[in-house]
């Protein structure tokens, strides 16, 4: 596309928005940034190093080890997608089980955790030509974006979403915990003092529990399109 701008998807977890939002870059021919595996890069360092487990959790150890972190997203050209790279280590497979799944909202409620990614996202879009997904791209990273996509669905069609593709990575978990986890982050994500998880007022909400990947992807794309046509 030659007319560049600023997408930005935001929603609940297990909505499918990083699926729909490299879906997208790759057909538009802009940049994909999945600000999720940033927050669970972070996560993974803090439970790697013992920062973080099920009784505890040393923020303050944490936010003193930020400069130490290194993220870097790599492009696969096999997988058609770009991987996270932790401290030049590829954690791609690492970050998306669900015992990180299980932590990640607490981490990404650091407010130091916050500034540190979101000035990163900020410097990546610049430029525009760009797709990205999370909790507040639409809201603070990108307040001024082109488009703004808000997705939801219902907490069980989530969960069975992320159940399947658990069992699909022979991820030993059941349906119970995956809808807990669900559940837990929308609470935490939606109720932090830091960029709570809202709908910007500009967004435009997409439910898709009862829409397929190219049901969604066509309509997105005609938002794209009306967009671009007014620039």
């Amino acid at each position: 596309m030659d007319k560049k701008i600023t997408v930005a998807i935001d929603g609940f977890s297990s909505t499918g928005k990083s699926t729909l939002a490299n879906q997208l870059a790759n057909h538009l021919g802009f940049i994909y940034v999945d600000t999720g595996a940033m927050y669970r890069a972070v996560t993974y360092f803090a439970m790697q190093n013992g920062y973080i487990n099920a009784d505890s959790f040393d923020k303050q150890t944490l936010i003193n080890s930020l400069p130490n972190i290194k993220l870097q997203f790599k492009f696969n050209a096999d997988l058609g997608f770009a991987e996270m790279y932790l401290n030049d280590v590829n954690v791609e497979i690492e970050i998306r089980t669900i015992e990180v799944s299980s932590f990640v909202s607490k981490v990404a409620e650091v407010s130091e955790v916050r500034t540190k990614l979101v000035e990163q996202q900020k410097e990546m879009g610049k430029d525009k030509g760009i797709v990205m997904d999370g909790r507040d791209i639409g809201t603070v990273v990108f307040p001024d974006a082109d488009l703004k996509i808000f997705m939801t669905a219902s907490a069980t069609t989530r969960a069975q979403r992320r159940y399947d593709e658990l069992v699909a990575k022979v991820d030993t978990v059941t349906f119970e915990e995956v809808l807990a986890n669900v559940e837990e982050r929308d609470y935490i994500d939606t109720h932090r003092e830091d960029s709570p998880l809202v709908m910007a007022e500009d967004a435009i909400e997409i439910d898709n529990s009862h829409l397929n990947r190219e049901e969604q992807f066509k309509l997105v794309l005609e938002l794209v399109n009306e967009i671009t046509k007014t620039i």
